[in-house]
C-alpha cells in the first residue's frame, strides 16, 4: 500500500530530519510509528502526504510509493483523491464552519471517483457528531473535534489514513472511543493505517506491526506483539522495568539500551 524507501528529508536546505528512513504499510494492516519527541515521526507522515513544502522541507533522496506509484511529485489534494488521507496533529478542523459543512468539504475528495459521501456512516460511528451537526466546529470539545477530523477522513473513503497523535490532549474515555474506531474502520472497511502515537500502550493495542525511530532513523521494527514484549521497548516506551511489573523507569535509568540499526543495501 505505502512504501517508503531510504528517504532523506531536510528543512531549509540545511537541517536534516530523516536519514535513510524506510518503512512499509501493507494493504489492510495497521502499522504504528513510535519514537520520542523530535525523532521525525510527524516529518515522515508529512513526507508521505507531500506537505513538507508548507514548512520549507523537502525529500532529497529515496522513493515514496503509494499503491505502486511514485508520489513524491503528486500534489496533496490529488493524493487525497487517490485515497491517501492525512489526519494531522491538532485536529485542523475548519473552526468557523459547522460540523456538517466540514464533512461536506471533505466530500470534494470524491470528485471524479464515482462515489458518494456517506454521512450516515460517520454519524453511526460518532453519534455525538450527528447531535452537533449544525454546531460551529470551533466550539466543539477537543474530543469531538478529533472525532470530526476522523469523520472527514472517512468521508473521503481513503485506502490509507496517516494518523498523527490522535490521543493528544484527550480524556481517556474519548481516547478509548477513537482507538475503537480505528480498529473498527480497519476491520470493516480494510482501511490501512499508519499511526503515529505517543501512547505506546494504545498503539500496540491496535497495530499489527511497528517501527521505532531515533534521530530520523528506524532503529527497531517487528510485529507489534513482539515489540510490546521486548524488554528495551518496555523500559523506554511503556515505562516498565524488567522484573518489576508496574514500576516506572526513565530513560536516564536505563544503562544498556541495545541500539538496533537497520542497514540498507
Amino acid at each position: 500500500m505505502l512504501t517508503v524507501e531510504n528517504i532523506e528529508v531536510t528543512y531549509h536546505h540545511t537541517v536534516q530530519a530523516l536519514r535513510g528512513l524506510s518503512l512499509e504499510v501493507p494493504e489492510g494492516r495497521i502499522v504504528t510509528l513510535l519514537g520520542t519527541n523530535g525523532a521525525g515521526k510527524t516529518t515522515t507522515l508529512k513526507a508521505a502526504s507531500n506537505l513538507l513544502g508548507l514548512e520549507n522541507g523537502e525529500v532529497g533522496a529515496g522513493r515514496i510509493l503509494f499503491r505502486g506509484s511514485e508520489i513524491r511529485r503528486v500534489p496533496p489534494d490529488r493524493l487525497v483523491q487517490m485515497g491517501l488521507f492525512h489526519v494531522r496533529e491538532g485536529r485542523r478542523v475548519f473552526g468557523e464552519m459547522t460540523v456538517e459543512d466540514n464533512l461536506v468539504a471533505a466530500s470534494y475528495a470524491l470528485d471524479g471517483r464515482g462515489e458518494t459521501a456517506d454521512f450516515d456512516k460517520v454519524y453511526a460511528f460518532f453519534p455525538r457528531l450527528r447531535e452537533r451537526r449544525r454546531q460551529i466546529a470551533g466550539y466543539l470539545s477537543g474530543g469531538e473535534q478529533q472525532m470530526l477530523a476522523f469523520g472527514r477522513a472517512m468521508i473521503a473513503r481513503p485506502r490509507l489514513i496517516l494518523m498523527d497523535e490522535p490521543s493528544l490532549g484527550l480524556a481517556p474515555q474519548v481516547v478509548d472511543e477513537i482507538f475503537a474506531t480505528i480498529r473498527r474502520l480497519n476491520a470493516e472497511d480494510g482501511t490501512s493505517i499508519l499511526l503515529v502515537e505517543q501512547n505506546a500502550g494504545y498503539a500496540f493495542g491496535v497495530a499489527d506491526y511497528g517501527y521505532i525511530m531515533e534521530s530520523g532513523q528506524i532503529v527497531m521494527e517487528g510485529e507489534a506483539a513482539r515489540l510490546r514484549d521486548d524488554p528495551d521497548v518496555r523500559s523506554f516506551y511503556l515505562g516498565l522495568a524488567d522484573g518489576a511489573e508496574g514500576a516506572r523507569q526513565s530513560f536516564r535509568d536505563i544503562k544498556h539500551y541495545k541500539r538496533r540499526k537497520r542497514w540498507l543495501s
